[in-house]
């Protein structure tokens, strides 16, 4: 198969540090163009990667037909138009969370890839993760085969920390300033809100579609309770996911690593998986298997392979899946359900529901 010819929009944090040097290193990928509206940024990242075209903007690149996919990092309010346009004009498209900041801006982007018959990917990198598919791979085997009985309950604790980790891989950089636009985010949210919506959606939306993923629940989520602090950050969240209680424990902590896991609970035992820090390659999330009853034993399973980055595993799905006719495991259709839970968060929260 002839490798798929790329393009990329944005030459920020995410794209040096991540997506740029991840995508050029797959052999079935070639990046071919970049997009980046500050011009001496682009042309540096450009010289630096030696990628043949450099356009001023997103709207130039989605002209080239030699391009059949492209990869977007962008700001928030951004990049969810950037997709749109993009998958529009017939691009597969790779975009950063999160995939819109509103519903409308979601749903939006989802007509567009139907009507060019197109694909589009949501980069929640902890879905090809090796430590969780390997806990989902053992979720779904004790519900099978009832080996600990019911699933009983399930959370997810997530208070961050230190997400980079001293990431070694160079960035250029401009005094260029940053493009800006204004945040499509729902009507219904007041201004003096929109810092922490963004800030709350932007950081557990990624807690949300996990465990929907673990739970293999799909759409079928509701938002039972919304306790959150004035911040509108810290709290919890409680949601039924497939009959399942599930529970968002958010906050934040000046953590040396990255302070985040969740557990599953059946009757006699549960699946526990640590969050190794975003940016720290090659480490998976830590698995441990608890089976009660009368041998009491705990494991720890080795994911395989075993030494995987969870962001460099997920450009190689999209890179393989663009020429086949199954979907994205974070396909945009999918995490239509994110952006309708984080708004309904929301809008419990402000008292609105």
């Amino acid at each position: 198969m002839d490798p798929v010819r790329l393009g990329y929009v944005g030459c920020g944090f995410m794209a040096q540090k991540v997506h740029i040097p991840n995508f050029i290193s797959l052999p079935n990928c070639e990046l071919l163009a970049i997009a980046e509206v500050r011009n001496q940024l682009g042309q540096k990242v450009q010289q630096k990667y030696q990628i043949p075209k450099l356009y001023q903007g997103h709207i130039e690149l989605a002209k080239d037909d030699e391009i059949e996919a492209v990869a977007v990092s962008a700001g928030f309010a951004m990049q969810g138009q950037i997709a749109k346009d993009l998958l529009s004009a017939g691009k597969h498209v790779f975009m950063e969370k999160p995939m819109a900041v509103s519903v409308k801006q979601a749903e939006e982007m989802v007509k567009a890839a139907e009507s060019a018959g197109v694909k589009l990917m949501v980069g929640y990198m902890k879905r090809y993760d090796a430590g969780n598919e390997l806990a989902r791979s053992y979720i779904d085997q004790f519900r099978q085969s009832g080996e600990l009985g019911a699933l009983t309950y399930v959370r997810n604790h997530g208070f961050g920390g230190d997400w980079v980790c001293n990431l070694d891989t160079p960035r250029v950089t401009t005094d260029e300033a940053q493009p800006s636009a204004p945040n499509p985010v729902p009507e219904w949210l007041p201004e003096n809100r929109v810092g922490s919506y963004l800030g709350y959606l932007q950081q557990y939306t990624h807690n949300i579609n996990l465990l929907r993923w673990l739970l293999d629940a799909g759409d079928d989520v509701k938002v039972k309770v919304v306790d959150l602090d004035d911040d509108g950050y810290s709290g919890i969240v409680i949601f039924e996911m497939a009959g399942i209680r599930a529970i968002l424990e958010s906050g934040s902590i000046s953590h040396y690593r990255w302070d985040e896991h969740t557990q599953i609970y059946f009757q006699h035992g549960w699946v526990h998986t640590w969050a190794p820090p975003l940016l720290l390659k090659n480490t998976p999330a830590e698995v441990e298997i608890y089976r009660a009853g009368d041998d009491q034993e705990v494991t720890q399973p080795i994911p395989k392979p075993s030494w995987t980055w969870a962001y460099h595993r997920e450009v190689e799905h999209f890179i393989q899946h663009i020429r086949m006719d199954e979907p994205f495991r974070s396909s945009g259709q999918d995490t239509l359900t994110d952006v309708r839970l984080y708004e309904e968060i929301y809008r419990q929260f402000l008292g609105l529901d």
